[in-house]
């Protein structure tokens, strides 16, 4: 008896030596994501530690702008809510539109004479030329909030040069936007916006792997940014068949009849010029906004940068293949005014 409990003793010893052998190899830390597999690490499951950093990188950076976005941007968002925020509107507001369209004459000098009975005869009707005018704005005002917060740039990093004296060219080629669950990539060239390229940026990689880029100052057209957003982002999710403002505008009134209606009100003529002046006046009503937007330009954002990120070689070629947990510190300023930056990641990939 106490030879086959022995026997059973040393069986169970070998067999949980045997599984914790087993655990340790399979273990998930010495499978990681840091080129240690596959890249010829030694064989001891260490990860590559890059020592080249040169080659073409592709990058996107992510920045929280809530604490350092322009007051300018305000006056965009105000400029969307004043079409919906009256007792009257949007009603007051397309028939202010038209009326600033109408050429001097009989119909305009009858319109303005009975300006805020139409406004509310209009309003009582809005559902039968305009039914989702309200929704849209709203929906409109919220997704410009939230682009002009949060936005990414795509980029392209041209490492080259050798050891201590490494050197770069950091280019911005387009915005990243997310509006809820959906995300969209707009190249500036797209949109006859130049790219945003700085030179002679320096680069660091010590022996852990540790990628510095050196303090450089992105300028970047915010108001571009933002139209790029609006346009080709915002307004194909409200409406796919509208390419800017004043076709979303004119998709949600029908200018036919807005002005059968303001004629009835005002001795039945005048249709024509009035449907006429609907058109012509949402367009000049995007374009009010569109102005708003362009005068953010007035001054440059411009970002002052320093990055640091983890460079990973994946092949062991001693190359970078991946930026990983890249972070931005510096400041923003607008019209001279610096700030500290809030939150800004990065990342790339070898191209």
């Amino acid at each position: 008896m106490m030879t086959s409990a022995k026997n059973l003793t040393v069986l169970l010893a070998l067999a949980l030596g045997t599984a914790a052998t087993g655990c340790a190899a399979d273990s998930p830390t010495d499978q990681g994501d840091d080129g240690g597999g596959g890249g010829g690490g030694g064989g001891g499951g260490d990860p590559v530690v890059p020592t080249d950093p040169t080659g073409t990188f592709t990058m996107r950076s992510n920045f929280d702008l809530a604490t350092n976005m322009p007051g300018k941007v305000g006056e965009v968002s105000n400029t969307i809510i004043a079409m919906t925020d009256d007792a009257t509107d949007p009603a007051n507001w397309i028939l202010e539109q038209v009326i600033a369209k109408l050429p001097s004459g009989v119909v305009k000098t009858a319109l303005n004479g009975v300006r805020p009975f139409v406004a509310g005869y209009l309003n009582d009707r809005l559902l039968s030329f305009a039914p989702d005018f309200v929704t849209t704005m709203v929906q409109m005002g919220h997704d410009f909030g939230a682009i002009a917060k949060n936005f990414g740039t795509n980029e392209q990093l041209m490492v080259s040069g050798s050891v201590d004296a490494y050197t770069s060219t950091h280019s911005v080629l387009g915005a990243h936007f997310k509006i809820d669950a959906v995300e969209s990539d707009l190249a500036f060239a797209d949109y006859q916006v130049a790219n945003v390229v700085v030179q002679g940026v320096g680069i660091t990689l010590d022996s852990t792997g540790k990628l510095g880029i050196a303090d450089h100052k992105m300028p970047l057209s915010y108001g571009k940014v933002l139209k790029i957003g609006l346009d080709g982002m915002i307004i194909p999710m409200l409406d796919p068949t509208a390419h800017n403002l004043g076709e979303l505008l004119q998709h949600q009134v029908d200018c036919v009849a807005v002005g059968n209606m303001i004629a009835s009100q005002i001795g039945g003529f005048g249709a024509g010029a009035l449907t006429t002046a609907c058109n012509a006046g949402l367009v000049a009503g995007a374009g009010v906004v569109y102005s708003k937007i362009d005068a953010i330009d007035g001054s440059v954002l411009e970002f002052g940068l320093t990055g640091s990120a983890k460079a990973l070689d994946k092949n062991g070629d001693k190359k970078i293949d991946t930026i990983q947990t890249g972070q931005w510190a510096g400041n923003l300023s607008y019209a001279g005014t610096p700030a500290p930056l809030a939150a800004a990641t990065f990342f790339g990939a070898r191209m």
